[in-house]
């Protein structure tokens, strides 16, 4: 597994605040996580989407406030919540879970590689109008 891209941004709620929304990613979740299509399976917090004839599996760990959304071939996305003084800091990571063929997903992940920042802004500001506490995209 190769990370590939690391976001973070903090939202001013505490962590359990921040999980209890983010976490909720079932079909009609709180969270701008929450899948859309069809649930295959669902066991708790492992549920198994297809949308648009792609399989997403969606496991939620309470315990570690993270939420990981892997695709069939190469994506994984990891969104966790850990404290922060202002808060609570969201972290997001994008990893390449291919067993092989390093040079195709190089290619094939551009697109989501180079849509995460904005998607994760966009995650951020709905977290923050859900929880009504400012949130903000952490540069270095």
């Amino acid at each position: 597994m190769t990370e590939l891209l690391e976001l973070r941004g903090v939202v001013e709620a505490s962590p359990d605040v921040v999980a209890a929304v983010l976490l909720d990613v079932g079909p009609g979740g709180r969270s701008p996580l929450a899948v859309s299509g069809v649930v295959e399976k669902g066991d708790g917090d492992e549920l198994v989407v297809i949308l648009d004839g792609s399989r997403m599996t969606v496991t939620v760990d309470q315990a570690a406030r993270s939420v990981a959304l892997q695709g069939e071939w190469w994506y994984r996305g990891v969104t966790s919540v850990e404290p922060d003084p202002r808060g609570s800091v969201v972290i997001h990571r994008i990893y390449n879970v291919a067993p092989g063929h390093r040079w195709a997903v190089r290619m094939i992940a551009r697109g989501p590689v180079n849509a995460a920042p904005t998607a994760f802004a966009t995650n951020l500001e709905q977290l923050s109008r859900e929880l009504g506490v400012a949130a903000w995209v952490v540069t270095d």
